[in-house]
């Protein structure tokens, strides 16, 4: 946790915060540090996102600034290296603290990963990617190190790859996109959530033990 707060002071006083608004800027800057530029992404990638900064931004980012093959080795580790640090950090730092303030969607799978922990890990991960509240539900839970390690590696290897060879491609064709494809996805969007919302009001309206025929004609 000092070696993460000393980077946090060194690039706040560097400026490395600021260039985030600049991202031509911040391209430019990072391919003319060359190695060292790798350095920067995977070290702000392991120090941010597990604390709530977007993984988006990392992984995104990273086919627009290097060739794909860089990128995908950037993106692994930067992932790899955030996911630990989320799941050492409550495992070992603030677990008490951390394990009050799990969100109940993921509490409930508790039991899954004391039966099935690897598919559970490789599962959650595939669901729900790099939520700063899943590196420290696993850090909270009894799944061992390693099998974290290896289940959230092989649910990121696939996706990751397939961003960093075709990322800025999707980019320019998303840019290059009319306004009304965004509309009608923006409305679908919505529409689905809707729907969602719709069915699972209704599943908790009909809950176990709520007045049915039978359950009025036993009484």
């Amino acid at each position: 946790m000092l070696v993460v707060v000393a980077i946090l002071v060194v690039a706040q006083q560097l400026g490395v915060f600021r260039q985030f608004a600049d991202p031509a800027g911040m391209k430019r800057a990072l391919l003319e540090m060359g190695p060292w530029g790798h350095v920067a992404y995977v070290a702000a990638y392991a120090t941010l996102q597990p604390f709530g900064f977007p993984a988006t931004v990392f992984y995104v980012s990273a086919p627009l600034i290097w060739p794909w093959p860089v990128a995908f080795g950037l993106s692994i580790t930067g992932a790899m290296a955030a996911s630990l640090v989320g799941f050492v950090f409550a495992r070992f730092v603030a677990r008490d603290w951390v394990a009050a303030r799990i969100p109940e969607r993921f509490r409930r799978y508790d039991h899954a990963l004391v039966r099935r922990a690897f598919l559970t890990v490789f599962l959650l991960r595939s669901a729900f990617w790099m939520s700063s509240w899943l590196h420290a539900f696993f850090g909270v839970s009894r799944v061992p190190f390693w099998t974290h390690f290896w289940g959230s590696l092989l649910a990121y290897v696939v996706p990751l790859l397939l961003l960093s060879i075709f990322g800025e491609r999707l980019f320019d064709m998303a840019r290059a996109a009319p306004r009304e494809l965004w509309i009608g996805v923006g409305v679908g969007a919505v529409a689905i959530g809707l729907t969602i919302w719709a069915i699972r009001r209704r599943r908790r309206r009909i809950a176990p033990g709520a007045d049915t025929p039978d359950s009025a004609s036993s009484t």
